[in-house]
């Protein structure tokens, strides 16, 4: 059954929109009140293209929270469990943001874009209104905005080659996850070495709508020999490299030690962070769950809620994505399972969705 999408203001469409529809776009979701391309020529053919050429993702739903002012490094800290004490301008942090109870809200980078200005980068509103209200209860002197800025990446092994037409042989000196201006058409732009793929690319964190425009005609026009297309981020290659996806794989529920994001967080007794006290006990005592990667013997999967685990007649846990990998000839998951029931090393029978499956668990990522 096919469904039509109507649009409207509440529902954001992007500086690139028409251009993607223009290419042939099958399917959106939507992020941050926004359109986010799904699908061109369906996962399995867009997986495949990812891997080997070059691909244009209009991200734009990846919005950014500016927090400017005397104040914006000491809010900054006090959201996120990554200890930032020494935090330099040009470079990204992947930060999970928490509650008071140490529980994960989001899981955005940060960029220092000056000494009192960061960028809250791939957030949504819930951070910006969480910001907003610590701000306001704390009295802190910071201005807290989510400017006009449409992230464009250029993803995929080509991404360089093609980058380097564009931008010059200096682009290809930029180190993975750190940023800097480059120009285009005169006008300065953040440019990143980022990207939610594990195949090497960029995102170009465009602050112009008519100069994004025409830079996304123009890296179409140079990259036809490269075999450039419109893309998006692709299921399958997250799931095989182990990108954790906030809403599908994390959410409110979790803490960052039980999502494998130990090493983000700091006990430093000298970096104060709300939830902290939880997280410190949390430690100590040992985490009751974790996110850990399912083969399923299985030659489809499509998830579209959170499926409870069964082992046994026991609960022990929660599908929380998948997909069918046609690298392991097999279904990919990644699932919150309790720790006494981890199993590794053998193929055991799961229960998922009223259907028993033989099922081996697996150390994420699945591609090492």
């Amino acid at each position: 059954m096919k469904f039509s999408l109507a649009k409207s203001a509440r529902l954001r469409s992007t500086p690139f929109t028409e251009l993607i529809e223009s290419y042939g776009v099958e399917s959106y979701t939507v992020y941050n009140h926004m359109l986010l391309p799904a699908s061109f020529k369906g996962l399995v053919e867009d997986y495949e293209h990812l891997k080997k050429s070059v691909q244009l993702w209009d991200v734009s739903g990846e919005r950014q929270v500016q927090i400017k002012g005397p104040d914006a490094s000491r809010l900054i800290q006090l959201i996120t469990c990554r200890d930032l004490s020494s935090a330099q301008k040009n470079i990204c942090y992947y930060c999970p943001i928490v509650d008071e109870k140490g529980k994960i809200l989001n899981d955005p980078l940060l960029m220092k874009i000056s000494d009192d200005t960061w960028w809250v980068s791939i957030a949504d509103s819930d951070v910006l209104l969480y910001a907003k209200g610590l701000s306001l209860g704390l009295k802190l002197q910071c201005e807290i905005t989510e400017p006009n800025i449409n992230p464009l990446a250029v993803q995929g092994p080509f991404s360089f080659d093609l980058m380097q037409r564009i931008f010059g042989e200096e682009i290809l000196n930029l180190k993975f996850f750190h940023f800097q201006k480059f120009l285009y058409q005169k006008h300065p732009l953040t440019i990143a070495r980022s990207g939610w793929s594990k195949q090497g690319g960029f995102e170009i964190y465009v602050d112009n709508d008519d100069l994004g425009v025409e830079l996304f005609k123009e890296l179409m026009i140079k990259g036809q020999d490269l075999d450039v297309r419109p893309g998006c981020p692709n299921l399958i290659e997250r799931i095989e490299g182990g990108l954790l996806s906030y809403g599908n794989d994390m959410d409110m529920r979790d803490t960052p030690l039980e999502c494998g994001l130990e090493r983000f967080v700091s006990f430093n007794p000298n970096i104060q962070y709300l939830g902290k006290e939880y997280l410190l006990k949390q430690s100590k005592e040992g985490i009751q769950q974790s996110l850990i990667g399912l083969k399923l013997e299985r030659d489809h999967l499509s998830i579209t809620k959170h499926l409870p685990i069964y082992y046994e007649r026991k609960k022990i846990g929660e599908l929380r994505s998948g997909c069918y990998s046609p690298t392991f000839k097999c279904c990919l998951a990644i699932a919150m399972i309790k720790t006494n029931h981890q199993i590794f090393n053998e193929k055991i029978n799961l229960t998922i969705n009223n259907e028993v499956l033989k099922t081996q668990m697996i150390k994420l990522p699945f591609l090492k």
